[in-house]
């Protein structure tokens, strides 16, 4: 009779031979061959501490679960016990970021030779901070790998006023100040850090924190070396020092601003000269504002900073692929009025303010109508450059007819909708452009990120080519694209790049190939704040598995670099 009180998996692990067991990737599982004892978890009621001997180890959990280190041959006896309710056998644990090493071809470049792990390279996550406590960022000595840590949204006051309540941190009183050269923020260095480590308080020595755990996410996918699982770490490259800033400014509720990316690029390559180290880049973040070409002055700046050191920037290319925030069209080449193209807008209720963004060729000419939904008109002529303001039943539109900018020939047509009272008027939108004159005639439309629109607000026959978000557009960074490790498909969410036309038998590229390349982005499971697992998916979280790849292959390059010289 089978034993009612053993799971059938560990039933049937008892009962094949020990090589069938070695064949098996779960069976396996929970037996030591040092000590030739299975570890079981155990539920039970009563006093099982009373069974803790050399023989039997005990470990009481919470809630009536233990785990026992029993011999085998023990484990039919130990079952008849009236305190034993149950009994079942571990199971392995497979990260998401394991499984994104292994299919991302990592471990063979890890787990044997070359041996590589980041170390001598840096690693950069600018993003929303790090949880610094975690041991994940530490070495084997415990002391921290974040070399710098640049919070932008402290300031020195805020800092110092924490410090004279403990004596731990009294010999950095007065010390918080930005980075050189930087007027805003609160640089931390790694002594400072270890200081925080080693105190009581490590709060009042380094208040910097990871509120929304996003960095801390990123920075453990690519670069966690805290603990090992199944004889491999967490993160890719997880001897690599760490560079960390955090975006941001004081105010409650507000969104990093590109302009803090400008300076937190300039912050983390100017380190990485002066330490005279390899850098790569972590940016998982991006916006739609844009022409989507490359030409705007936060695109060429993140080229330009490519350019400098040893650098490598890794950008995700954002979640809006199927987020119905793009639509476009071309009418080809007109000389006379053609057919109008309809373009239909869903605003959902309660949405507080978005916008629109025409992009278009300054060479083409045409005429444009915004319809509100309970039939309100206006209509723009795009050849007279300025602002205008409509009102469209409770809605007031700001319309600006924008010129193109001396790095680009596209010209923009942005529109604002604001509300007259609490909310613009829910409802069809509709968009006519009526060409008049073109070139080209191709045009792009875009809605602001759908992190920050109501779910209802999109196009109702969008476009899911040209959705990279901005900076993923830039040409000299590496733009990582997600797709799901367990179907080996891409996702649906992440962005896109341009589109291939075919034109007279020849493939013709509208704009530059992006993504670069995909890694796993869907279900991956990483470490949150405090220590914490988080299952997240986006190209967020794909971007750091190309991030830590990067640092592996610089580490190899220095090496070949070595004994070549």
């Amino acid at each position: 009779m089978e034993n009612q009180k053993l799971e059938a998996l560990l039933s049937l692990a008892l009962s094949v031979s020990e090589a069938e067991r070695q064949k098996s990737g779960q069976l396996f599982v929970g037996f030591s061959e040092e000590t030739r004892k299975w570890e079981l978890i155990v539920k039970y009621n009563g006093d099982i501490g009373r069974l803790q001997s050399d023989v039997i180890g005990v470990e009481e959990l919470i809630a009536g679960y233990a785990i026992v280190t029993i011999p085998e041959e023990l484990i039919d006896t130990f079952t008849q016990l009236d305190e034993v309710e149950y009994v079942e056998k571990p199971k392995r644990l497979y990260f998401s970021t394991l499984r994104g090493k292994q299919v991302s071809c990592i471990f063979p470049v890890t787990a044997r030779n070359p041996y590589l792990t980041g170390r001598g390279v840096l690693v950069a996550v600018i993003d929303s901070g790090i949880d610094y406590t975690s041991p994940e960022f530490s070495d084997r000595d415990g002391n921290t790998r974040i070399r710098f840590l640049w919070d932008q949204t402290l300031t020195p006051e805020q800092v110092n006023e924490l410090l004279p309540q403990t004596e731990d941190s009294s010999e950095w009183a007065g010390m918080a100040a930005p980075p050189k050269g930087f007027l805003t923020g609160v640089e931390f260095s790694s002594e400072r850090i270890n200081a925080a480590l080693r105190s009581r308080v490590p709060d009042q020595i380094v208040p910097s924190r990871d509120t929304s755990g996003h960095g801390t996410a990123v920075a453990a996918i690519a670069a966690a070396g805290g603990r090992l699982l199944e004889g491999q770490y967490q993160g890719v490259a997880p001897e690599s020092q760490i560079l960390v800033v955090k975006m941001g400014t004081p105010a409650p509720d507000s969104f990093p601003k590109t302009t803090e990316l400008m300076r937190a690029l300039t912050y983390v390559v100017k380190k990485a000269v002066e330490l005279g180290m390899p850098l790569a880049v972590n940016l998982s973040f991006g916006n739609t504002y844009g022409s989507h070409d490359g030409t705007s002055l936060v695109e060429r700046f993140v080229d330009n900073v490519s350019e400098i050191g040893r650098t490598v920037i890794c950008v995700g290319s954002g979640n809006e692929g199927a987020a119905a925030g793009h639509v476009s069209g071309s009418f080809g080449m007109l000389d006379e009025p053609g057919e109008d193209k309809r373009i239909e807008l869903s605003v959902g209720r309660y949405q507080k303010t978005f916008s629109v963004q025409i992009w278009k060729e300054y060479v083409d000419f045409f005429m444009l109508r915004l319809v509100s939904p309970g039939g309100t008109e206006a209509v723009v002529d795009i050849r007279i450059p300025g602002g205008k303001s409509y009102v469209l039943e409770n809605t007031q539109v700001l319309i600006y007819v924008g010129e193109p900018s001396p790095y680009s020939v596209n010209q923009e047509i942005y529109f604002d909708f604001l509300p007259r009272s609490s909310y613009v008027d829910f409802g069809i939108w509709t968009i006519f452009l009526q060409p008049l004159e073109t070139v080209t005639g191709n045009y792009d439309l875009y809605l602001p990120s759908n992190s920050v629109l109501n779910a209802e607000t999109r196009f109702f026959t969008p476009t899911p080519d040209k959705t990279l978000t901005i900076p993923s557009t830039a040409s000299k960074v590496i733009t990582v694209g997600a797709y799901n490790a367990a179907f080996e498909s891409y996702a649906d969410f992440s962005g896109r790049g341009y589109p291939v036309q075919s034109v007279a038998g020849m493939r013709i590229l509208q704009g530059e190939v992006k993504p670069d390349l995909v890694a796993p982005g869907v279900d991956i499971e990483t470490i949150g704040p405090g220590g914490t697992f988080v299952r997240v998916s986006g190209t967020s979280f794909a971007t750091p598995f190309v991030t830590g790849s990067a640092a592996l292959m610089m580490e190899w390059g220095e090496r070949v670099s070595i004994r070549l010289s």
